[in-house]
């Protein structure tokens, strides 16, 4: 019977998922996983961190890591759970309270075995996924250095429990954001034609950036634009000076993503001077695509099959995940577990089984030294 069983996971699980915080403000969560692992006596590396926290288990070389995030959304939970996060407006909908319950425990059962582990294992209790820079943030205070190879998870509701998924080669998008900005002249809106009407504008472009992945780029480019802020005017008769955009673009290929910018540019500045206004685009770059390394997508699949998984090989996805900025530095992969939830990631009804938490588990602490071996031997 294990210290930390699977009665104390899902008491770790839902102290967290009742105190959830936002990216970058995980201050209280930073604190229950310093002390929790500390009840251990696993050691935490002294990275200058205003959040998150970074343990290490074993001697020697090789090293290995393995990843969790820890922050929360902002959103407003409906699920009526006995645990429902004790915080207005702050949940845990993407599920990282389980993830950090998953690597807690891995932590607590490695250190049970520490003087059996081929090297050493780094587990990287990381902040801000959800804003992409809290990977950034880690690799900037060292939490890299030194690692040969690392591995992460995400819960996937629309998979039943058991199910596990991942593939070699891109798994997630490339995420950027762009903001248009629309200059025209404001107008009484019973006299349109002394004006320059902004928002007949900003809808043609909404329309016209449609064309980016139907007509300016290959039907079998993986290419999503999409609006999801149209910010325009503050009254019902009058024609706003000027209006603003926002949206999304998800691609798979670093000479696509590369294109679109400029794709954009002439396009939404082309529509605008056709009516006698100004466009123009901010384009806020944000993590680049996951690409998981074919030989540890195969191991990681193999020892999933062992484990008691089912397994099968992931489709693309068009999400993003700031774990890619590791794999940009180092060799791994990043896997999905069903969690079986009827509400999506980002809903705030969005309930995972917390069933999944023990075998996810058992995966990583077996993973753990037989990565290790595997690098050894490389």
């Amino acid at each position: 019977m294990h210290l930390y069983g699977t009665e104390q996971l899902i008491n770790w699980r839902r102290e967290l998922h009742q105190n959830p915080e936002l990216s970058n403000q995980e201050f209280a969560t930073t604190q229950r996983i310093t002390r929790w692992l500390q009840q251990g006596n696993i050691r935490l590396l002294p990275l200058n961190l205003k959040t998150g926290v970074v343990a290490e288990i074993g001697q020697g070389e090789p090293l290995i890591a393995l990843r969790a995030d820890i922050d929360a959304l902002p959103i407003d939970e409906k699920t009526q759970r006995p645990w429902a996060s004790q915080t207005p407006g702050v949940m845990h909908a993407c599920g990282h309270d389980v993830h950090t319950t998953v690597m807690l425990g891995v932590a607590h059962r490695l250190k049970q075995q520490e003087a059996r582990l081929p090297g050493r294992v780094r587990i990287l209790f990381q902040p801000a996924e959800e804003t992409f820079n809290g990977a950034q943030q880690l690799i900037d205070a060292g939490a890299l250095d030194g690692v040969q190879a690392i591995f992460g998870m995400h819960n996937a509701p629309d998979l039943p429990l058991g199910e596990f998924r991942t593939c070699g080669g891109a798994l997630y998008a490339n995420v950027d954001r762009f903001v248009i900005r629309i200059q025209g002249k404001g107008a009484h809106a019973a006299r349109p034609h002394d004006g320059v009407d902004t928002i007949v504008i900003g809808s043609q472009i909404v329309t016209a950036l449609q064309t980016l992945p139907a007509r300016m780029f290959s039907s079998l480019d993986s290419v999503i634009v999409s609006v999801t802020r149209f910010t325009a005017g503050n009254t019902w008769n009058v024609l706003p000076h000027t209006i603003e955009l926002e949206g999304t673009v998800r691609t798979h290929d670093a000479g696509i993503r590369d294109a679109v910018p400029e794709k954009i540019r002439t396009l939404i500045q082309g529509i605008a001077s056709g009516f006698g206004a100004n466009a123009d685009l901010e384009w806020i770059a944000g993590p680049p695509a996951l690409i998981n390394t074919p030989q540890w997508a195969e191991f990681a699949l193999e020892l999933a099959q062992r484990s008691g998984y089912r397994t099968a090989l992931a489709s693309p996805q068009m999400g993003g995940e700031d774990f890619a900025f590791y794999l940009h530095h180092v060799p791994g992969v990043f896997i999905n577990v069903g969690s079986a939830s009827d509400a999506g990631l980002h809903h705030p009804a969005f309930d995972p089984d917390e069933s999944l938490i023990e075998p996810a588990v058992n995966y990583f602490t077996q993973l753990a030294p037989r990565a290790l071996s595997a690098v050894a031997g490389l």
